[in-house]
């Protein structure tokens, strides 16, 4: 379980396709203090398990259902990946309930700049549409945002220099691919009917 509060930003340094699964091989350092193998860190907001750890970066496994559903596999070698250890038990809790279970990837449709703040439209599938709520959360690339604006096949969130300067939004751009995971609950509420 994730919050959505993106403690750091590493660099992607090699993803590499070995017998079992891709390689994903990335720069961090605030977070590696304490990961130990088996841990989750939710890299740009998908639930990845560290399977190797050095002084100065992480590995991780990938599937091919994982690099088809999230944008990792479309990421540039030195891109920079949002990155959030999971909850502690005894941690707080801010942000909202984010499993790292990606939904689909969203395509930016409009990142401006807009008197103080950003204004930030993703389109998607119509069909999580219905998961989707206006004052409700979304996660993007792994940031807990509240959505301000609905439509059938897009959303807009306003994001404040804060999120930008801790994440890696502030390098969006109308086309740009993002993962997305609805509300859990929204998910709950919506498979009950």
């Amino acid at each position: 379980m994730f919050t959505g509060l993106v403690e750091e930003t590493g660099t992607l340094l090699s993803l590499a396709e070995n017998k079992t699964a891709w390689r994903l091989r990335l720069l961090a350092r605030k977070i590696l203090p304490g990961l130990k193998l088996g841990d989750s860190v939710a890299v740009n907001g998908c639930c990845l398990t560290v399977a190797k750890k050095s002084r100065t970066a992480l590995e991780f496994d990938l599937l091919e259902e994982t690099l088809r559903r999230t944008n990792l596999g479309n990421a540039a070698i030195g891109a920079r990946l949002n990155l959030e250890r999971s909850v502690a038990r005894n941690g707080r809790f801010g942000g909202h309930f984010v499993t790292g279970h990606i939904d689909c990837v969203g395509v930016v449709k409009i990142f401006k700049r807009s008197g103080k703040n950003y204004y930030l439209r993703v389109g998607f599938l119509k069909k999580f549409g219905k998961l989707v709520a206006e004052k409700g959360s979304i996660t993007i690339d792994g940031v807990s945002l509240t959505i301000a604006e609905v439509t059938t096949a897009s959303l807009a969130v306003w994001l404040i220099p804060h999120t930008l300067k801790l994440t890696n939004l502030d390098v969006l751009k109308a086309g740009s691919r993002v993962n997305l995971e609805f509300d859990l609950l929204a998910k709950y509420a919506r498979s009950k009917k």
